[in-house]
C-alpha cells in the first residue's frame, strides 16, 4: 500500500512537471509551425540539463527556436555570434585594470548567463572553441587561477550549417562529446510552409520575441530538472544503455565509439522524455528514441563507410538493432 502512495505521488509530480512544459511548449508554437522534433528535443535537454548542437541548413528556424526558448524561462539569455577572428576573452571575459584601486578587475564575458545561444559556432577556430571545454562540462570558467562558477540552470545551445565549409572550422571531438544531443533539422513539409507563410502574412509584430511570455522562473525550472532526474530507470534498463554504448566500440563500421560519457547522457536524456510523456519510469522505447540523438556526434565512422556516404544513424540503427531489448 506503501508503495502504491508513494507511485501516485510521483506520478502527480510527473504531471505538474508536464504541464509546465506544456506551457514552455504552448509560448514557442507561437512562432514555430511544425518542427516537432527540434522543439521536442530542445526540451527534453532543457529537462536533462544538457547542452545541444542544432545542424541544418539555414532558414529551417534553428536560431528561431532556440532564442524562443530561452525567453519561455524568466533566466539570463545571452547570444554569442561565433565568427574567425572571435577570441577566447570574447567570450569568457577579460581581466581589466582598475586604475582607481591600482588592481586587475575581472569582467565577464557573455558566456555568464542561464541560457546561452552559441550562433553558428563551427565558424570559429579551435583556440576559441576550447575556450567552450571546462565551461560546458564543469559549469564554470577559471581565469588567471580564480575559478568563476556559472548559475543554474546553465545551457548552451549552438547551431551550426553542414553544408557551408569557406570560413568554418570542425568541432573538436573533446567538444562534441559535451553535448547531450545532436539534433538534425530538415525543411518543413509543404503544408508546414505555406503556413509559415500565411502566419507572417497576417502577422502583427516587428520582434518575433514580443509575442512570447516567460511561463517558467529559473528555480521553477530547477526544481523540474531535479524530478526528472529522480525518474526511474530499472538495472534491466541500465544494461541495455551500457550494452549500447559498448557496441558502438565493436560495431565493424566505427573507427571510435561512444565513451561512458554517452552512456551517462541517454540515461540522462531517456529519464526527461520519459517525463514528456507523463511517465516516471524510462522504457526500452525511450533509449531506442534517443539513441541516434545521442551518438551521432560521438562516433566516427571507419573511412570506407564515409567513402560510400553511409549515414551515421544508418549504423547507429543497426548497433541498437543488434542488442537485446530486456523483459
Amino acid at each position: 500500500m506503501e508503495n502504491e502512495i508513494k507511485t501516485y505521488e510521483n506520478r502527480l509530480k510527473i504531471e505538474k512537471l508536464y504541464d509546465e512544459l506544456a506551457a514552455v511548449r504552448a509560448q514557442i508554437r507561437k512562432l514555430i509551425v511544425g518542427q516537432e522534433e527540434l522543439v521536442d528535443m530542445l526540451l527534453t535537454a532543457l529537462l536533462a540539463d544538457g547542452h545541444v548542437l542544432i545542424e541544418g541548413v539555414p532558414g529551417v528556424a534553428k536560431t528561431l527556436a532556440a532564442k524562443l526558448l530561452a525567453h519561455t524561462v524568466h533566466s539570463d539569455f545571452s547570444r554569442i555570434q561565433f565568427t574567425p577572428d572571435l577570441m577566447p576573452s570574447d567570450i569568457l571575459g577579460t581581466s581589466i585594470v582598475n586604475l582607481k584601486e591600482s588592481d586587475f578587475v575581472f569582467k565577464k564575458g557573455p558566456v555568464f548567463a542561464n541560457m546561452i545561444l552559441a550562433d553558428e559556432i563551427n565558424r570559429a577556430p579551435a583556440k576559441t572553441q576550447a575556450a567552450m571545454f571546462e565551461v560546458m562540462e564543469e559549469k564554470q570558467v577559471t581565469i588567471d587561477g580564480v575559478r568563476y562558477p556559472m548559475e543554474t540552470p546553465f545551457m548552451v545551445m549552438a547551431t551550426q550549417n553542414p553544408i557551408e565549409q569557406e570560413g568554418t572550422y570542425r568541432l573538436p571531438e573533446a567538444q562534441l562529446d559535451r553535448f547531450l544531443f545532436k539534433i538534425i533539422v530538415g525543411y518543413p513539409e509543404l503544408g508546414q510552409e505555406a503556413d509559415i507563410l500565411r502566419m507572417h502574412h497576417q502577422k502583427t509584430w516587428s520582434n518575433p520575441l514580443e509575442v512570447i511570455e516567460p511561463v517558467v522562473s529559473a528555480d521553477e525550472l530547477k526544481h523540474l530538472q531535479q524530478l526528472a532526474a529522480k525518474v526511474e530507470v530499472d538495472d534491466k534498463l541500465l544494461d541495455y544503455i551500457a550494452q549500447i554504448v559498448h557496441a558502438t566500440r565493436e560495431h565493424p563500421s566505427i573507427y571510435i565509439g561512444a565513451s561512458p560519457r554517452a552512456s551517462l547522457a541517454l540515461m540522462q536524456g531517456a529519464k526527461a522524455w520519459a517525463t514528456l510523456q507523463q511517465r516516471d519510469f524510462v522504457i526500452p522505447d525511450d533509449v531506442k528514441r534517443l539513441a541516434p540523438l545521442v551518438l551521432r556526434h560521438r562516433l566516427i565512422l571507419m573511412p570506407e563507410m564515409e567513402m560510400e556516404g553511409i549515414p551515421v544513424d544508418q549504423v547507429i540503427n543497426q548497433v541498437v538493432e543488434s542488442v537485446e531489448i530486456p523483459r
